[in-house]
């Protein structure tokens, strides 16, 4: 076998073997190394040596001249030699690499995330998720993480990704949502670390202290006084369904946004005028009678019952629940601004507006305990344990009330009545 020192210019001038026949030229700059050049011109790089198995030098390709170019083919064949001096078959290496890169192409971000939901958060049955907030963190996951890592390796994922995440959340103005995302993407991988399958050994979570990379959380105070309270309601009824009941109920009952959008009409005896949402949906691990008021009842009613699903509040006919709330949400403000005619309402978050309604009954002749009830919060200290009262008439009493207040505000009596009486007073 011919023996010269390849270059681009002699590969190029290579002349095609006889019919039938191939011949090959060895390089002289990387031991073994060849090019066989068949009678169509193919030339094929070649590594000529003694592999694992075999007493005999063989030939095996390397790659055609074009798809390798010369300085990627002297490379190749380097790392050949230095597999087989070690004693390891190339062949053998770049079928573990295969896999290797099967596997990782399998742990993408998109598809370990999509298993840790289905797994960890909702489970196996939809209509009973294993966690609370299953459908709101899933959304999160879905919105924030996925859409930005997608098909990337799981293990590729770094705390200078995370933390894009975040700081994206901070600049935007949304400091608590920034804290929920943190929350929620270091729960995920540290359940892919528990799992174990999935080649990560470290989250990128580890050593983010919330409070050094967002900041302190706050407690949140804010309150929708009167007036803006009655501009909420009357933007409600200008929302279409299911937006414009959903926060109305919201306003009556006082429960979490979670809590009313996940309602089903299984948990409702409109007979009894009751909504019993079960443990599994409760902060408090404890199913939490809510009693319904004539305005509540009047707004199920309102509401269409579909064939394919329970969800009172959906947009796929019952079949799951409604969880997209951002336009539903600016939509409100714009509406609210109109009636409070200025130019933009002061910034609120959808549950601020529990917080406004339980402020609303410390203004009532209502027990302070009975207004923690009333809002699902859980019996204080021993309360739990030798209070076992369902408070169910307390609370139905101090709903009632709020609703009584809530109407004095949507529709306030005419400044000359109130006038009238006081001067007959």
């Amino acid at each position: 076998m011919p023996k010269r020192t390849l270059n681009d210019r002699t590969l190029k001038a290579l002349k095609p073997a006889r019919k039938g026949k191939t011949y090959d030229l060895r390089d002289a700059v990387v031991p073994g190394l060849a090019v066989r050049i068949s009678e169509t011109r193919k030339r094929t790089f070649i590594l000529v040596a003694r592999y694992p198995g075999s007493k005999n030098p063989t030939r095996r390709a390397l790659g055609e001249y074009g798809e390798l170019t010369l300085v990627q083919a002297r490379e190749k064949a380097r790392e050949w030699l230095e597999l087989l001096r070690r004693g390891i078959d190339p062949r053998e290496d770049q079928e573990r690499q295969r896999t290797a890169e099967q596997r990782k192409r399998g742990n993408s971000f998109r598809v370990v995330a999509e298993e840790f939901i289905k797994l960890a958060l909702i489970g196996p049955d939809p209509e009973r998720p294993k966690q609370r907030k299953a459908f709101e963190v899933k959304r999160d996951i879905e919105r924030e993480f996925i859409a930005r890592w997608n098909g990337r390796p799981i293990t590729d994922i770094t705390q200078h990704d995370v933390m894009a995440v975040i700081d994206a959340a901070v600049l935007r103005g949304s400091p608590y949502q920034a804290h929920n995302l943190l929350g929620h993407v270091r729960r995920l991988f540290n359940w892919v670390i528990s799992r174990g399958v999935y080649g990560l050994d470290r989250s990128p979570c580890d050593r983010m202290k919330p409070k050094e990379v967002i900041g302190k959380k706050a407690l949140r105070t804010r309150v929708l006084n009167d007036p803006e309270l009655r501009a909420l309601w009357r933007a409600t009824e200008a929302m279409p369904y299911p937006y414009g009941p959903l926060f109305k109920l919201l306003l009556l009952t006082g429960q979490r946004k979670s809590e009313v959008a996940e309602a089903r009409w299984s948990e409702f005896d409109l007979v009894k005028k009751q909504w019993v949402i079960p443990a599994e949906r409760m902060k408090a691990d404890a199913a939490h009678v809510v009693p319904l008021t004539d305005e509540v009842m009047a707004i199920l009613k309102s509401l269409p019952r579909f064939q394919r699903g329970e969800y009172l509040f959906s947009t796929t006919f019952g079949k799951s629940p409604v969880n997209g709330f951002s336009k539903a949400k600016v939509a409100l403000d714009k509406a609210m601004a109109a009636g409070l005619g200025v130019a933009k309402v002061d910034p609120f978050v959808i549950h601020d507006i529990r917080r406004s309604m339980r402020t609303g009954l410390s203004a009532l002749p209502v027990p302070d305990l009975v207004r923690e009830l009333v809002i699902g919060h859980a019996k204080p200290g021993l309360h739990k344990v030798y209070d076992q009262h369902r408070y169910t008439d307390e609370k139905r009493h101090a709903l009632e009330l709020w609703a009584k207040r809530l109407r004095d505000i949507i529709e306030p009596a005419p400044a000359n009545v109130v006038e009238l009486q006081s001067a007959r007073a």
